[in-house]
């Protein structure tokens, strides 16, 4: 183990780095985003009205470890309010190999450009689609890698809608040097190789959502392979 974390709420982030309007909570009521042994669940929302603020109502939340390659990360996941979209971040680190926290970096505020076309290199999955009507009329999982916004594998997105929701979901990401793979409930989903010379290796690990996505988190884990 490289670092765990319970996610039971929002004391167990104080020390995350949050960029951009993000809001925190519990679900302690027995309703959605409880576990099956009555565990609470971190709960994250956009602060800010989505309808007014735009694009600028969405963040991002750093688990402030800077990770090694080769590791497996997992976590829980259920929605609990939408539309929006979920998505992580990692293997994230500065254009060029500085921090990605970096003072001679630009300041990031949740607005998505800033992450993929900016000064900061990353893979990132989103892997809860159902912002728009045409995400949800459709919905598949994308990894793309940064800077760039380069799509380079999806698949299938089992995620009900919230109202359909039972339980929470386990996600899993292997980062694996070049290789990188994603999988719900042992579910997989893709399998990607980077086939260029230089694959992204250790970085950060990040969760965003577009607003007014509403969602329960718990037990993350990451893992060396």
């Amino acid at each position: 183990m490289i670092y765990s974390n319970p996610l039971r709420g929002p004391s167990d982030v104080a020390s995350w780095i949050a960029e951009g309007p993000v809001q925190f909570g519990t679900h302690d009521d027995g309703g959605p985003g409880r576990a099956a042994d009555g565990a609470t669940a971190l709960v994250l929302s956009g602060s800010l009205d989505a309808e007014e603020h735009g694009d600028h109502a969405h963040w991002t939340l750093w688990c402030p470890e800077l990770l090694p390659d080769h590791v497996r990360i997992s976590w829980d996941f259920r929605p609990l309010e939408e539309p929006g979209l979920a998505m992580v971040f990692f293997a994230a680190r500065g254009h060029g190999g500085e921090d990605l926290f970096s003072s001679s970096l630009s300041p990031r505020t949740g607005f998505y450009p800033q992450y993929h076309s900016g000064d900061m290199d990353a893979l990132h999955i989103s892997y809860l689609r159902h912002k728009y009507a045409s995400e949800r009329a459709f919905r598949t999982c994308n990894l793309r890698k940064s800077a760039g916004f380069e799509l380079v594998a999806q698949g299938a997105d089992p995620l009900p809608p919230a109202d359909d929701a039972e339980g929470l979901y386990r996600m899993e990401v292997i980062k694996d040097g070049p290789r990188v793979a994603f999988s719900i409930n042992e579910l997989p989903l893709f399998s990607w190789t980077d086939p260029g010379p230089d694959p992204l290796g250790g970085g950060y690990f990040g969760i965003r959502q577009m607003a007014p996505l509403k969602a329960a988190y718990r037990d993350l884990r990451i893992e060396k392979l």
